[in-house]
């Protein structure tokens, strides 16, 4: 079942790198993270590690819900474009998408030989996929999300190659995340004043 959630966290990855809509950007984080945090509970509840449970239950609440919740709400507050192009053509992007992919499962094969380089395999493409997100728009919501995401492919990597981090250092990265989502608005609202 943490296989299937891993596989749909990838699927709305791929899917908000090829959307040109600023608020299916949004729902799409807010169901990459929602299936982050499941896939968390599985195997937090396979392992009998509370700290995971808390830890995914923490992420569906605060980055499936509140996250995009509130960047909806600066979205509007505002007044942003909802089309966002990317500078890639959407077809070099389909060509990109798999040899990114391709390209990290061939570079952790030969150096990882745990149970579950797969998952790692698939976390540090996700890196990779964030990072294209964050590079072909040039509008300020989708790098904010493309580092949203950055977020979540890192949560999935500590979670697959240390199974499971503590908890107090799990809750320092949601505070960060949340100080990131206030210096946002506070960038947002200089950018405005100088327009």
């Amino acid at each position: 079942m943490g296989n299937f959630f891993i596989g749909l966290f990838l699927s709305t990855l791929i899917t908000a790198i090829l959307t040109t809509r600023l608020y299916r950007l949004f729902v799409w984080y807010a169901l990459n993270s929602i299936f982050l945090g499941a896939a968390a509970i599985i195997i937090g509840s396979n392992i009998a590690d509370t700290a995971m449970i808390v830890s995914g239950s923490i992420t569906i609440a605060l980055k499936g819900f509140f996250i995009p919740y509130i960047l909806k709400y600066f979205s509007k507050k505002f007044d942003t474009q909802r089309d966002i192009q990317p500078s890639i053509k959407i077809q070099y992007s389909i060509l990109l998408i798999p040899a990114i992919l391709v390209f990290t499962f061939y570079l952790v094969d030969p150096v990882l030989h745990s149970f579950n380089k797969n998952y790692i395999s698939l976390s540090i493409a996700s890196l990779f996929l964030a990072l294209l997100l964050m590079i072909e728009h040039k509008a300020i919501f989708p790098k904010i999300i493309g580092f949203l995401i950055l977020e979540n492919a890192l949560f999935l990597l500590a979670m697959s190659a240390t199974q499971g981090m503590p908890m107090l250092i799990e809750l320092g990265i949601f505070f960060d995340l949340l100080m990131a989502v206030v210096i946002i608005n506070l960038l947002l609202t200089k950018e405005v004043r100088h327009v």
